[in-house]
């Protein structure tokens, strides 16, 4: 499922922060090793995923030992693309920087890695029989982004259709690459994977109205700040306007559904990944709970889930954890 930054809900996609919200790319915390062996590659993947993302450590606990190098190395590369398209010293630079790292992608599926992440990552594919498919429509979310930057397009995508078009790419790929890890490729179970994970990313983008649009992106779809009476303008006051919080309602409300849709994953999926699908699925719901409970304003402040739910969520998914680990052993 998903990967975060902050909380349990976040999604590892395509975002440029405001400057006092960035952390420092990867390369400046994780320098690429001088050497390109793989033991190298792996400790270079899990530093980068140990620095940029809080809940690493507790969210791979939740899965097989197995498991936990390879959630490392997808990690280390959605961040790493993130980073060369929100790092770069402008928009036409950071369209080059994604080309050439697709380049680099399609090397690593030819046998022929040369970046650490790369290297690592060629290790995971060859041991579980990935497709180059999701880690490709990632990289075409961040390059989605990067060239409505370069245009200056700040209001991305005129319906719901249309932004649940790029959830396809920028969201659901995560959640078919980790189920393929565990060896599910079921049509009905991948099928509720893109709905809580584009339900994570709906979220995750209601929460973040506010630093978006600071940073020259919206991705509330045209047609419905059209059918609240939502001027664009609205989303720079220091508090939201009525007809933008029934907007953002109606918003968390549809996120809802599609975690709601998804939710029969939590029974369906692999028995290794349930506690890791339902702390997600968990932490998604928290966020939206939390968008409400601030009167669906996140103008005013950035909506969060607190330590202590956190702690909660985790808490249950490790309980859920050893449960299953009982009901499997003689």
């Amino acid at each position: 499922m998903p990967m975060a930054n902050d909380s349990p809900a976040s999604v590892a996609s395509p975002r440029r922060p405001c400057a006092q919200d960035r952390d420092p790319p990867p390369w400046s915390l994780a320098p690429p090793p001088a050497g390109v062996d793989l033991a190298s590659a792996r400790t270079f993947c899990r530093r980068v995923a140990a620095w940029h993302y809080e809940n690493f450590t507790v969210a791979t606990r939740l899965v097989p030992a197995s498991l936990r190098q390879h959630l490392a190395n997808v990690y280390a590369f959605a961040r790493w693309s993130d980073d060369l398209a929100d790092e770069a010293a402008s928009p036409g630079e950071a369209v080059a920087a994604l080309a050439a790292w697709r380049r680099g992608l399609e090397d690593c599926f030819s046998g022929r890695p040369s970046h650490p992440v790369y290297i690592a990552l060629a290790d995971t594919i060859r041991e579980s029989g990935l497709a180059i498919d999701p880690f490709s429509d990632l990289l075409a979310a961040f390059e989605e982004d990067a060239a409505f930057d370069r245009r200056g397009v700040t209001v991305r995508y005129p319906t719901r259709a249309a932004l649940l078009s790029y959830c396809s790419r920028s969201a659901n790929p995560v959640g078919r690459i980790v189920l393929a890890l565990a060896g599910c490729r079921g049509a009905d179970a991948v099928a509720m994977s893109d709905s809580i994970c584009t339900a994570l990313q709906l979220v995750n983008f209601w929460q973040d109205v506010r630093r978006d649009r600071l940073a020259g992106r919206v991705y509330l779809p045209v047609e419905d700040l059209d059918r609240h009476g939502v001027p664009e303008t609205a989303l720079d006051g220091a508090h939201a306007t009525l007809p933008l919080c029934n907007l953002l309602r109606d918003e968390v409300a549809w996120a809802r559904r599609s975690f709601d849709e998804g939710a029969p994953l939590v029974g369906l999926a692999p028995r290794v990944l349930r506690p890791a699908i339902r702390l997600f699925l968990a932490g998604g719901r928290a966020l939206a709970d939390a968008i409400e409970r601030q009167g669906f304003d996140t103008l005013c402040a950035r909506p969060r889930v607190g330590r202590w739910t956190k702690l909660a969520l985790a808490a249950r998914a490790w309980c859920d954890l050893q449960v299953a680990a009982i009901s499997r052993s003689p």
